[in-house]
Order: structure tokens, then C-alpha cells, then sequence
């Protein structure tokens, strides 16, 4: 019996490009290997292996079969600057692997950054290497955080390059669902159809020339002071047992996410890691909300690039 890895490298090319508003782009790719892409969606990330400007990526045994994801990444990590292929962190839209296709939205913002350098020039036709999940394991590959249990009172919070994720996962919540959704974009054009529950409020909050986060930070604010009005919802004091809480390491990734929800309610927080950690403490020391009830994802860090 062959025994496959989790995660392996799909070979897409870029099949379709769709503008969905000033700052964002959704590019479809297609790839016959799709066809064992294994996601359900939600916030599922993924690493996407950008071609340098002449549409090569260095071979490094990406698609050897028998070597793990950390064979091969880290001779990657070995290359001379020159050939090593950028490699970025996304979240899937959409799969659909009876189709042989998946849908990655991007945000444009400027040609500094690979991933939407790449996203700004694409073409159809364009290579790109997808690392995802592989349905043919019998391992689980992880790299979805969304895990409310039976929490009844959801809040989802997050700036534009967790849009992809809240949108597939408010997508996906149940009819009955009761919640906040608050997303902060570029702009007032950033703000895209999503279909939610009747008791899921989604808030699009343009950011315009204030700075980065103030406005997410006000939106989730907001929704405190209104919990508070709600008997029902205002949580008890943290139990002794839960664990305290400390701000975090600035140099070190911010990303904590709970096992298994304690208690009624359940945030989902991702984005800028400041922000982030702004508005956890906030949850956790002003509102009273367990820790282990916020699944916490500092997704980028102003000022710096992303670690690959």
C-alpha cells in the first residue's frame, strides 16, 4: 500500500482572473493534480511557490512522492538568494477538486511584495506551484483554525488579508448561526457580496486614510460595549484554571488557537499581528472572555515581510 504525505506540491497554471473590487483579485487555477486537493474550505491555508519573473521555480524535489514537505523545504532554505522561489502563505476561496480547479484571492497592493507582484502581472497560462492538503493521506495535514464547537455567540474579526478566510467561513455557518462579523478593507469598493445568516451581522469597514486598525479595533469595541447589554452573553471572570494571559514575544510568530471552545462563545481574530493582539487583550482583559475561547492568527507584521 502507498502511504502518502499530507501536504503535496500542485502543479497550476492560472485559468481564470476575475477583478473583484480596487484591492482584490480572484485568480482560479487549474491543475489535473487538483483532483486530490483535500480541503473543506474555511480559513485553510496554503503555501503558494511564486515563479521569478521569467516564470521559473527551482526544482528542489517538490514533487518527489516520497520525500515530506520538510525534506525538500529545507534545501530550500539551502539556495543562494538568486534561486530560491519566494513562498507565501494564503488562504483557499474555493476548492473544487472535481472541477481540477481552486480560487485564491489576492489583494493588490503595490509590486514590493512577490505574492501580489505576481498577482498584479498574471496571466493566463502562468505556472504556480500550490503546496495544500493531500486528500490521499490518511493523515490529517491541519492548517484550518476555525473550530467554534457548539459556541452560540461567534465574533469573526479581521483586515483585508483575512477576507478570503471570513467569507469562506461565514459561508459555511449553520442557518441558526448568531454572531459579529467585522472586516476592515482598503476602501468603501473593497466591500464584496457575502451571503451570511439572518443573525450573522457582517460589517465592511473602508479604512480610507485612517490608520491601519483603527477602525477593525472600534468596530470590536463597539461590539463589547453592545454584549454587555446582553445578559446572556457577558461572560463570568476567566475560571483559575484558565490560563493567564501575557502579551506576546513581538519577534515571535503571534498564533494561538484553541483546541476544544470553553464556554458559550467564540472569536476568530486574524490579520495585522498589532491589531491582533490589541484586540485579543481587549477580549480577554476588558470583556472578560477565556482565552481558550479566541483562536488569535497574526497573519502579517506592519513594517515586516513575511517570514517564509
Amino acid at each position: 500500500m502507498v502511504s502518502h504525505h499530507p501536504y503535496r506540491t500542485f502543479r497550476t497554471t492560472v485559468a481564470r482572473i476575475t477583478p473583484l473590487s480596487p484591492n482584490f483579485t480572484r485568480i482560479t487555477l487549474a491543475g489535473d493534480d487538483l483532483v486530490h486537493f483535500g480541503t473543506d474550505g474555511l480559513d485553510q491555508r496554503i503555501k503558494l511557490i511564486i515563479p521569478f519573473a521569467d516564470g521559473t521555480i527551482t526544482d528542489v524535489g517538490q514533487f518527489d512522492e516520497n520525500q515530506s514537505m520538510g525534506e525538500w523545504y529545507k534545501r530550500w532554505r539551502g539556495l543562494p538568494d538568486e534561486q530560491r522561489n519566494p513562498i507565501r502563505t494564503y488562504t483557499i476561496r474555493a476548492p473544487r477538486p472535481d472541477d481540477r480547479e481552486i480560487d485564491v484571492d489576492f489583494v493588490l497592493h503595490g509590486t514590493e511584495g512577490p505574492a501580489s507582484a505576481w498577482a498584479s502581472r498574471a496571466q493566463l497560462g502562468d505556472p504556480l506551484f500550490v503546496v495544500g492538503p493531500n486528500s490521499r493521506s490518511a493523515e490529517r495535514a491541519g492548517g484550518i483554525e476555525w473550530k467554534p464547537g457548539d459556541a452560540r455567540s461567534l465574533l469573526i474579526a479581521g483586515d483585508e488579508t483575512a477576507a478570503p478566510a471570513i467569507c469562506s467561513i461565514v459561508e459555511s455557518l449553520p442557518a441558526d448561526a448568531v454572531g459579529e462579523v467585522c472586516i476592515e478593507v482598503p476602501t468603501a469598493a473593497d466591500a464584496l457580496p457575502l451571503a451570511a445568516p439572518d443573525g450573522v451581522r457582517v460589517r465592511w469597514l473602508p479604512r480610507g486614510a485612517v490608520g491601519h486598525g483603527i477602525r477593525l479595533s472600534a468596530a470590536v469595541h463597539e461590539w463589547g460595549r453592545e454584549r454587555a447589554r446582553v445578559p446572556a452573553l457577558t461572560a463570568a471572570a476567566p475560571s483559575a484554571s484558565a490560563p493567564a494571559l501575557s502579551d506576546p514575544d513581538p519577534d515571535e510568530v503571534l498564533w494561538e488557537v484553541p483546541d476544544a471552545v470553553t464556554g458559550g462563545e467564540y472569536a476568530w481574530l486574524a490579520g495585522e499581528a498589532g491589531t491582533i493582539t490589541a484586540l485579543r487583550r481587549h477580549l480577554v482583559r476588558d470583556l472578560g472572555i477565556d482565552r481558550r475561547s479566541i483562536a488569535f492568527m497574526g497573519y502579517w507584521r506592519q513594517g515586516r515581510a513575511e517570514a517564509s
